[in-house]
């Protein structure tokens, strides 16, 4: 006995069909740039690596041994175990200390990226829209913002509240909204004078409707290259902190710690300081690379 189909059923199944056809052919123009791909990769296996700390460190990060310190490249302790990449002045292996950094580093790209992300969003999309008057002030506020140097913004209010990683996120995700605001807000001026829009309009649609259903998601691709960028940004402000003595505080590992740590035996010890940059170029290069596939993507002037 046949099964009847309502046509509901047939409206979703049309309505998906397009969609499914857009990552479709999203997934194989982003499968061309083979540097998009290998920055994805990278990106992949720092957070994997992050994931998997527990599991894939070789030894505890925070556990000293002072018999063991200064060990090259390789070396064996007494009870025969290798340290692959050394260990520092203390006797902590250095391969199990950058594993877990990557868990602050990713932890602050990605939070102070929501949090700059959603305000700036919020702001471009206000401002854009409405124009006049609250247009105005946001960008005078995104003005004096700028005016201020992050750096010394940064050393005042962690200074002042003290470090530790929620801090470091506030302050990096609150300083940051400018360039998403300004970005949203280019896309909305244009897009408010498109046709669609006009048309919603037309049709009796609110401004919030109007933002939400049809001017935000046109608005979101700039959006999110933005956000793929400043995230390799996010990840080098928290290791320079951090390498100040303004971010994670110890026992926990983290990159721009380590470089510190390093650079008082860079000429003995050259691995201390050697890896944990080699971290950081490595995976600020690799966001970067996937960044600029993602954009070349998503920019409908390049879909030949």
């Amino acid at each position: 006995m046949s099964v009847p189909i309502s046509a509901r059923t047939l409206d979703l199944a049309a309505a998906r069909s397009p969609a499914r056809r857009e990552w479709t052919v999203f997934a194989r123009r982003l499968a061309r740039r083979r540097t998009a791909l290998f920055g994805l990769a990278v990106v992949m296996i720092v957070i994997v690596a992050a994931l998997g700390a527990p599991w894939l460190a070789p030894y505890d990060p925070i556990e000293q041994d002072i018999t063991n310190r200064l060990r090259p490249p390789g070396a064996l302790d007494a009870a025969g175990r290798s340290h692959l990449f050394g260990t520092d002045h203390l006797g902590r292996d250095l391969l199990a200390r950058m594993i877990y950094g990557a868990r602050p580093a990713l932890m602050v790209g990605f939070a102070a990226v929501a949090i700059s992300g959603l305000l700036g969003m919020g702001v471009g999309l206000v401002s854009g829209y409405f124009g006049g008057r609250i247009d105005d002030v946001f960008m005078r506020l995104a003005d004096i913002q700028l005016a201020f140097p992050f750096i010394l913004l940064a050393i005042a209010v962690i200074g002042v509240l003290g470090p530790s990683l929620p801090v470091i996120i506030v302050v990096i995700g609150v300083s940051s909204w400018v360039v998403y605001a300004r970005v949203v807000r280019g896309a909305v001026l244009s897009l408010r004078e498109r046709e669609f829009v006009q048309a919603a309009h037309a049709l009796g649609s609110r401004d919030g409707r109007v933002l939400v259903h049809h001017i935000m998601p046109n608005a979101f691709t700039p959006w999110l290259v933005v956000a793929t960028l400043d995230m390799a940004r996010v990840i080098v402000i928290e290791s320079a902190l951090s390498f100040l003595g303004l971010g994670v505080q110890p026992p926990t590992p983290t990159w721009g710690g380590m470089l510190a740590d390093g650079r008082v035996y860079i000429s003995t010890a050259w691995w201390l300081a050697t890896f944990p940059g080699l971290a950081i170029l490595v995976t600020v290069l690799g966001i970067n690379l996937f960044g600029d596939g993602l954009r070349d993507t998503l920019d409908p002037r390049l879909k030949l």
